[in-house]
């Protein structure tokens, strides 16, 4: 029989949660983990169906940040949702997830300003909020990590092209068979740029006020509510990581405004990034709480959680799911292990959390028997 403090564990985490049209077995969430291992035209192949597949005992995967057209990627062998060859590498991803009982989300992203021309058609300019470079690198293969390119400002006329990309990535996130959806609003991507000060220097109705700033999001999330429906989508969100170069000198009035417009097209869940992504939890001070009682659906927190936080939230109301990260990578089955209270996998010392080839830190992180 286990301690007090392990059935106390095991309550919080594997309560079933209602999200939206799913039943969730438990209350942890597998965070979307950018790996750089999509094949040939940025297609999903079979060794990343069999990684998701090993982690479909998490409540909810959220499958990797995927492009939602060519001029939106920004990194090396990063998949798309936007050729009907990335629609099928992906139906074999969810399929594989379902057969395992899992379900599966998939994030959205254009990653703007976070780009270099290497990656855009023609070579031409990533696009942007406005012509300001990121202080950032990305990864090209054969280079290593490269600063990012010079951007050009789209265009007032460009932006619906760009939230009806949204759209569709998100009507064939559903064709390959996703339970659902979550935008990339966080870590100054392009959703995130034109919310900051930072990123975004316009003068149209796109710039400028907090209103403004945050009409972007708030268009691309309310045309994919309307293709896909509010209960199949979702949005993540990190209101204070500098990531990326994200600059803003006062971001509690621009998330609330943020989260309390949200509210009205109701997303399924919103997945907030607390403190700085992959660092700090207290880079900044910032009242979390307040943008939560703005909100009624599924809160999702996430950054560094261990076993023994994520109950703390859970129980204390602050969270009714909690995404994990770099667990997810090194230990599949994360939630046996929480459950029986065992000791994660280390990571490998000779395998690359981002790239790779092969199966060798990807596949090959063992399960409990």
């Amino acid at each position: 029989m286990g301690t007090p403090t392990d059935t106390f564990l095991t309550d919080a985490l594997f309560q079933p949660i209602r999200l939206g049209r799913l039943q969730l077995a438990n209350r942890m969430a597998m965070a979307p983990l950018t790996r750089h291992r999509a094949g040939p035209g940025n297609v999903p192949g079979p060794i990343n169906a069999e990684y998701y597949a090993q982690r479909a005992s998490v409540g909810l995967i959220i499958a990797e940040a995927t492009q939602v057209s060519a001029t939106a990627q920004g990194y090396d062998a990063t998949p798309g949702l936007h050729t009907p060859e990335q629609i099928a590498g992906w139906k074999l991803v969810t399929d594989a997830v379902h057969a395992k009982g899992g379900r599966i989300f998939v994030q959205l992203w254009h990653t703007g300003r976070i780009s270099h021309t290497h990656f855009q058609p023609g070579h031409q300019a990533p696009v942007a909020p406005s012509a300001l470079a990121a202080k950032a690198k990305t990864f090209i293969m054969g280079q290593g990590y490269v600063p990012t390119s010079t951007p050009r400002a789209l265009e007032t006329a460009e932006i619906a092209g760009v939230v009806n990309d949204f759209r569709t990535a998100a009507a064939n996130a559903i064709a390959a068979g996703f339970d659902g959806v979550e935008i990339h609003g966080a870590h100054g991507y392009l959703i995130d740029a034109f919310l900051r000060e930072g990123a975004n220097q316009r003068t149209d109705a796109y710039g400028g006020s907090i209103e403004n700033r945050a009409r972007f999001l708030l268009e691309v999330m309310a045309a994919v509510v309307d293709e896909i429906g509010a209960d199949r989508s979702a949005i993540r969100i990190s209101p204070v990581s500098p990531v990326n170069d994200s600059v803003e000198s006062n971001p509690q009035p621009l998330f609330e405004h943020v989260v309390r417009e949200l509210e009205k097209l109701h997303p399924v869940y919103i997945h907030v990034v607390e403190g700085q992504t992959g660092g700090a939890r207290d880079i900044a001070p910032f009242d979390y709480e307040a943008l939560h009682r703005l909100y009624s659906g599924v809160w999702m927190l996430n950054n560094g959680y261990t076993r023994e936080m994520a109950v703390e939230a859970i129980t204390s109301g602050r969270a009714d799911m909690v995404s994990f990260g770099r667990p997810m990578i090194t230990t599949p089955d994360l939630p046996r292990r929480f459950r029986e209270n065992k000791p994660l996998n280390e990571a490998y010392a000779d395998a690359p959390i981002y790239g790779g080839s092969g199966p060798h830190g990807y596949v090959d992180y063992p399960s409990l028997a």
